[in-house]
């Protein structure tokens, strides 16, 4: 039954747990310390590094925003009622992998693009890098949906789910980065 804005999903908070309140804080703590970084930007004219910088603090913003709202479950959503209408439900399993193919290749090409830009850029830079490529790496599979991975992400490693360490381990490494990035204190 379809009770929701869009079939079963309505905005509201999507996780009202402890640590999904704590994944959004580390969200915009690291919003926070990148807006720092940018405020007080270490005499350099990196001009491609601060632009990275620069979006990569709207995206956490965004995805802090979005933690909580859920809105990739609407997507996802609005994708199975679309599947259901069109009548490619049964082969949603070919959809869902063009769609995490696409997003791959969209991924490794925004990667290399990103690396190309900060080209010469402090270490601090590369390291949050790679933190944003664990967030794109977690959002995506996240969107997949697909049970099995679902699954995997679920499953506890040292006590804590695989799902959080990937997206906390992400955000503590933006944040680490962009502290570090600032110079002296």
């Amino acid at each position: 039954m379809n009770t929701g804005l869009i079939g079963t999903w309505s905005p509201g908070i999507g996780d009202p747990s402890v640590g999904g309140w704590l994944t959004v804080a580390l969200y915009f703590a690291a919003a926070a310390l990148v807006g720092l970084l940018l405020r007080r930007w270490p005499g350099s004219n990196a001009v491609h590094e601060i632009w990275f910088w620069r979006l990569l603090l709207v995206a956490l913003v965004l995805l802090g925003i979005n933690k909580q709202l859920d809105l990739q479950s609407a997507f996802t959503e609005l994708a199975r009622l679309m599947a259901f209408q069109q009548g490619w439900y049964a082969e949603r399993r070919q959809a869902q992998l063009a769609f995490i193919a696409g997003s791959a290749i969209m991924g490794l090409t925004l990667l290399a693009a990103t690396a190309h830009l900060i080209w010469g850029a402090p270490r601090a830079t590369w390291w949050a890098l790679g933190g944003s490529a664990a967030l794109v790496l977690f959002v995506l599979v996240r969107a997949a949906s697909f049970h099995h991975v679902d699954e995997w992400l679920g499953r506890s490693l040292a006590g804590l789910r695989v799902n959080w360490l990937l997206e906390a381990g992400g955000l503590l490494l933006i944040g680490a980065s962009a502290w570090r990035r600032r110079g002296p204190h």
